[in-house]
């Protein structure tokens, strides 16, 4: 079957809790290897320990590191012999006022959500590259990014947060056609309200939050987590060999709508 992950291996970034830990769950179930990479250990190793022990590997370390990212792919392919999928879901939202020059929010968005995934992606593309190259391959990996309409839908009170989606949107594009010549795919999931540990932390310290949230989506509700990664896995799988450079939106309908203000989260 196209869709299926048997056998391949992937990494997954910000596994230990949320969309991550959802996306390698689902793969685990779908067959696949993988490697969960998050910085928080204990919650990570709570995690991947009630996963499929010969396929469920952790690393943890920070992927802003370009030492741990030399590592992570080291242990990766001693665990599993090899790297077909980059799940880059590590996020990280924070509020930002672009009229004060003095605070480094947009700064610290683009260092937690921009370059760790090109720096991850450029360095794991290579090892794709090589690998391949040794094994006589030519449908080399897929790359699948995280990301957020906010890039397309700016809110002034995460403005550095949209800045540093909009920046991974053209990344995905600009590295989709970087790599389709060497049988790498990149393409991205662009999300709307997601029921992830930040919003579910955000909605019990203000419950307030829920309801324009909910009268935004057009769905009439705000997405679980689990809803993600049927789409991660058709863009990480074979049924996708002819897309890339895509970004696809799953937002409950919310991209449909006039610039529907959400409070920020």
């Amino acid at each position: 079957m196209k869709f299926s992950l048997s056998g391949k291996t992937a990494i997954v970034t910000g596994a230990a809790a949320g969309c991550g830990l959802a996306i390698g769950r689902h793969f685990i179930e779908a067959g696949a290897n993988v490697m969960f990479t998050d910085m928080d250990e204990h919650r990570l190793e709570a995690a991947v320990s009630e996963l499929h022990p010969d396929r469920a590997r952790m690393f943890a370390g920070d992927v802003r590191e370009t030492l741990t990212i030399k590592n992570l792919l080291s242990a990766t392919v001693d665990a599993f012999d090899g790297i077909d999928i980059l799940i880059n879901a590590s996020r990280q939202v924070l509020r930002s006022d672009l009229l004060d020059p003095e605070a480094d929010q947009v700064e610290t968005m683009l260092g937690q959500n921009l370059l760790p995934a090109l720096r991850l992606s450029q360095m794991t593309a290579r090892r794709m590259i090589s690998l391949a190259e040794r094994r006589e391959r030519t449908c080399v990996g897929a790359i699948v990014n995280l990301s957020s309409i906010a890039a397309t839908r700016a809110q002034p009170e995460i403005a550095g947060y949209s800045i540093a989606c909009a920046a991974q949107d053209q990344m995905t594009r600009a590295l989709a056609l970087t790599l389709a010549p060497k049988g790498i795919r990149v393409n991205a999931v662009a999300f709307g309200s997601v029921l992830s540990d930040s919003l579910r932390g955000a909605l019990a310290d203000r419950p307030d939050l829920r309801e324009p949230i909910v009268a935004a989506t057009p769905l009439g509700r705000i997405a679980d987590a689990a809803e993600l990664v049927e789409a991660v896995q058709f863009l990480a799988s074979d049924a996708a060999s002819f897309m890339t450079g895509q970004i696809v939106s799953i937002d409950g309908g919310r991209s449909l709508l006039d610039a529907v203000r959400v409070p920020a989260h």
